[in-house]
């Protein structure tokens, strides 16, 4: 089931052909990156290495400015180490004529998975500064990038029992069937909810939705301190703890960054750390429709030799189209009239949704596959799509964010409570173990889908047209598949407590 998720989803997309660029601005820097194989690799520039350790330990700092050239590794002058958080919120000093903000975590990107992660933390006690690039008021309409995300069960349980959900459940759609159909083939798959349960499958939850209900719970956590707009320009990590510099001067303390700046992560690409990856020769074509007919919470998802075409539910009757094409007709498509476009977009839609009126404007954004070579290193997490960025095709980009989320609070908030570093790495390892496994799983098997039902191949369509009514027919293996998808079990390392709707 294809969606489209994120702030944090920063792929280069357009609104209608103009491109944008990720999210935060954060450039810092650590050790270079690990060599890892791949099709493509995406690297930082190359930097000189690092002074060497002293004989008493002591690792070098890191730091990168703003207008450098290229990532460069330097040592730092010897500071002091960054002032204990406020018990209640960020603590605020006076360093000769700056201002500095110290807290437990600093989170560099407030978009859809940064800003559930800093809500989770600043409920459970942990100071929190989030600096985000963007006016979060800029964010706040649907012309801002029309996106929907899928929420599976585990999602929603997340979103629950960090007080998310009680500013959006009215505002989503339920998902009570999932219907999976090759081109024009007769046979088809079908998902009903009563199959796993008697609870929705998930929910449809408009980005806007969720940027909303994001800056409502953080307005009502004191541990959670939001500094937007602003841009980072300079991020130093060393064995003491993360020091960072604003552009109006302001300076950032804490013992951990987390990078939750997109897919194009300035943060992570300062830190040196490449990722494997590559652009599928497609790109998606993001719009709302209302529609006559009910769509009765189902979602479509119709695969045809261009891309997937999904229609997913969304509350008064409408419905979030994610229309995946080949690359170089998009911006054909996009450039249409709005009859000749709709003409187009009828001839894959259908009439079975009676009369369509099209809501808002439409957007386009490059689809690719991408996975960071590391997700922690010293005092820095990845997580979102600053970590993996999938194709939308299983709708499952917003969830493993949000499991991504589940995994990082739960182990801060351990070692928070014993009075541990959050920034150590003894707080990171778990995260990054299980993490890492999970979400390289779930690329595998996006790309796998994408490269078996994007092409017309006769006996290919036949034998997949097929698998999928074998499927349909085989309960257990059915059950099984809706059960994984739906976040209820399967997960590396066991379902999280948050995603079970448990406290911490």
């Amino acid at each position: 089931m294809s969606e489209t998720n994120g702030d944090d989803v920063n792929t280069g997309g357009t609104r209608k052909t103009t491109g944008r660029t990720g999210r935060g601005s954060a450039k810092p820097s650590s050790k270079s990156a690990d060599k890892a194989g791949g099709p493509k690799k995406k690297k930082a520039a190359p930097r000189k290495k690092a002074a060497a350790q002293t004989a008493a330990g002591a690792e070098a700092a890191t730091t990168v400015q703003a207008d450098a050239p290229a990532p460069r590794a330097t040592r730092s002058r010897r500071k002091a180490a960054p002032p204990k958080p406020s018990p209640t919120s960020a603590a605020t000093l006076k360093a000769g004529d700056e201002t500095v903000l110290s807290a437990d975590v600093l989170v560099i990107g407030g978009g859809l998975v940064g800003g559930t992660l800093a809500c989770g933390l600043a409920q459970h006690g942990v100071t929190v500064l989030i600096a985000e690039r963007e006016d979060p008021a800029g964010w706040m309409n649907n012309g801002y990038d029309g996106r929907a995300s899928a929420v599976a069960q585990g999602g929603q349980k997340v979103l629950e029992a960090l007080g998310l959900w009680r500013h959006m459940a009215e505002a989503c759609q339920p998902i009570h069937d999932i219907r999976i159909a090759d081109s024009d083939a007769p046979l088809h798959m079908h998902y009903h909810r009563h199959e796993a349960g008697d609870e929705p499958m998930g929910y449809m939850a408009e980005n806007l939705v969720t940027r909303r209900a994001i800056q409502a719970r953080l307005a009502g956590l004191e541990h959670a301190t939001l500094l937007a707009p602003v841009t980072v320009t300079e991020v130093t990590r060393d064995a003491r703890g993360v020091d960072a510099r604003l552009a109006d001067g302001r300076r950032l303390r804490s013992r951990l960054v987390v990078a939750a700046d997109g897919r194009l992560s300035p943060t992570r690409a300062g830190a040196g750390i490449g990722t494997t990856g590559w652009d599928y020769d497609q790109a998606a074509i993001v719009l709302t429709v209302e529609h006559s007919v009910p769509h009765n919470g189902i979602a479509i998802e119709h695969f045809l030799p261009g891309g997937p075409f999904a229609t997913l539910p969304l509350t008064d009757n409408r419905s979030s189209i994610v229309w995946s094409e080949r690359r170089d007709w998009v911006p054909a498509l996009m450039a249409l009239p709005e009859d000749r476009f709709k003409a187009e977009f009828m001839a894959r839609f259908g009439d079975h949704f009676g009369e369509v009126r099209f809501v808002g404007p439409r957007f386009s954004y490059p689809l690719s596959l991408q996975f960071a070579d590391r997700y922690t290193d010293q005092r820095l997490a990845l997580v979102g799509d600053a970590a993996h960025g999938m194709h939308p095709v299983a709708g499952q980009g917003m969830n493993y964010g949000l499991r991504d989320v589940a995994v990082l609070v739960e182990e801060l908030v351990k070692a928070h409570r014993l009075g541990l570093d959050v920034g150590a790495p003894a707080a990171l390892s778990r995260y990054e173990r299980l993490r890492r496994v999970d979400n390289l799983l779930m690329l595998a098997a996006t790309d796998g889908i994408v490269r078996l039902f994007s092409n017309d191949i006769g006996p290919l369509r036949l034998a997949r047209t097929a698998g999928l009514a074998a499927v349909d027919r085989m309960g257990p293996l059915k059950r099984f598949f809706m059960r994984h998808a739906m976040g209820t079990t399967g997960i590396i390392g066991g379902v999280p407590r948050l995603m079970q709707g448990r406290t911490l």
